[in-house]
């Protein structure tokens, strides 16, 4: 999955010179959180709800009017996305910076915007949660062909595999969570367990020893 496919495309912006209170109000009027900032036709800062808010607040050291302009409290340099990275490398970029937005950008122009709602949206379809499943969640050992025999055993049953994700556990092991595309999860984790799999999740369908 790309950046393109889950930001979003019709962007408003500002420029330097708008108050804090027009881009405050601007921000309200679209039920957004994120403003870049356009100077020229290129992009130089992004403000943020936040940004006003802490901005003008009293207690502020130096508070700024409503009066002042958006170029004196943006975030610059900015931290960008190209339409065509993959969503998991935007995600490790605004982790990493501990921010809420990407904009988006193609040979210097601006042409959409990524936030942390898009990247949540996008975890939810990447896993099928969206989609009507079941969920199991097993461990496996790392054995060689060991992920072969675990869809050979959905494929054996016919049943259709929404998602699969793993991730490394602190001892070597694998977890593996898994959502078949059926609810009635029983017939499943029966053959798993008569496989030598292990299930972790859900407990009443755990392999009894």
């Amino acid at each position: 999955m790309f950046v393109e496919e889950i930001m979003h495309r019709d962007v408003m912006t500002v420029s330097p010179d708008v108050t804090l209170a027009e881009a405050y109000q601007t921000l309200r009027r679209g039920r957004f959180r994120h403003l870049p900032v356009i100077e020229e036709g290129r992009l130089i800062g992004v403000v943020t709800d936040r940004d006003l808010r802490l901005a003008t607040s009293r207690l502020a050291d130096h508070p700024f009017a409503p009066e002042a302009r958006v170029g004196d409290v943006m975030s610059s340099p900015v931290s960008t996305a190209h339409s065509r990275d993959p969503v998991e490398q935007a995600a490790r970029v605004m982790r990493d910076a501990r921010i809420g937005c990407l904009p988006v950008e193609e040979d210097g122009e601006l042409v959409g915007i990524l936030t942390v709602t898009d990247l949540i949206d996008a975890f939810l379809a990447v896993t099928g949660a969206r989609r009507p499943s079941g969920r199991l969640e097993l461990r496996l050992e790392g054995r060689p062909q060991e992920f072969a025999a675990l869809t050979k055993v959905f494929a054996d049953l016919d049943v259709s595999i929404a998602s699969i994700l793993t991730t490394q556990e602190s001892d070597g092991g694998t977890r593996v969570i898994v959502r078949p595309e059926t609810i009635d999860l029983r017939q499943v984790a029966s053959r798993l367990c008569a496989e030598g799999f292990e299930i972790v999740w859900p407990p009443p369908l755990a392999c009894q020893p």
